[in-house]
């Protein structure tokens, strides 16, 4: 029997379904400590950030993707609203979302393609598991959404923004949502809950 303190982290796509079914699969572990990996559209969003930006990616902090109005940048040694700094509602609804589902092929093309690599974003997962999110500081992971105060179906794997501390995470709370976002998000959580059902309907099949 597995030990009930193990930390199962799920990177094989479809991530989400995958992480849930592995986690309704050994319901000795607690739930919450099933994730999966989500840190490649989050280090995807910190890059074309600090590149529209000029900055480095450690310049940058707090991104959800595709929600940005949450994030903040450092710029000339003060930091600012990343949405306020970038003043481009057209490139953040446009070229930003669509290059983060194409997982980075604009940003390999240009020779960065170590911070879009999926053993960086594997890397960045477990230490922030293991370490703790820094102070003032979140980060995207999917985990269970049980709970969640983001208007999200219960037992989905979802993003969401997430602290860390002493290996047990927590939902970031009162976080406005715009209405951009908000439809990006119950668009996901619906393709989420079908996918799930699908894939229940063909495990409880075999």
């Amino acid at each position: 029997m597995p030990r009930r303190e193990v930390k199962v982290i799920v990177v094989g796509n479809p991530a989400n379904t995958n992480c849930l079914t592995a986690s309704k699969s050994a319901p000795s572990i607690p739930k919450e400590n099933f994730s999966c990996l989500i840190c490649l559209d989050h280090n995807g969003a910190k890059v074309q950030i600090a590149l529209k930006l000029g900055v480095t990616g450690n310049d940058v902090k707090n991104t959800q993707y595709p929600d940005v109005n949450h994030a903040k940048v450092k710029l000339q040694g003060k930091e600012v609203g990343v949405y306020e700094a970038l003043k481009d509602d057209n490139w953040l609804k446009g070229e930003f979302v669509t290059t983060v589902q194409q997982r980075g092929a604009a940003i390999k093309a240009r020779k960065l393609s170590s911070a879009m690599s999926p053993a960086t974003a594997i890397c960045n997962h477990v230490r922030d598991i293991w370490f703790g999110t820094p102070e003032g500081e979140f980060v995207s992971m999917g985990v269970i959404s049980d709970g969640n105060s983001f208007g999200i179906p219960d037992d989905v794997l979802y993003s969401f923004p997430v602290v860390i501390k002493n290996k047990t995470w927590k939902f970031v709370e009162g976080l406005p949502i715009n209405d951009f976002s908000r439809e990006k998000m119950d668009l996901t959580a619906k393709e989420l809950t079908e996918e799930k059902e699908t894939a229940f309907e063909f495990l409880s099949s075999t």
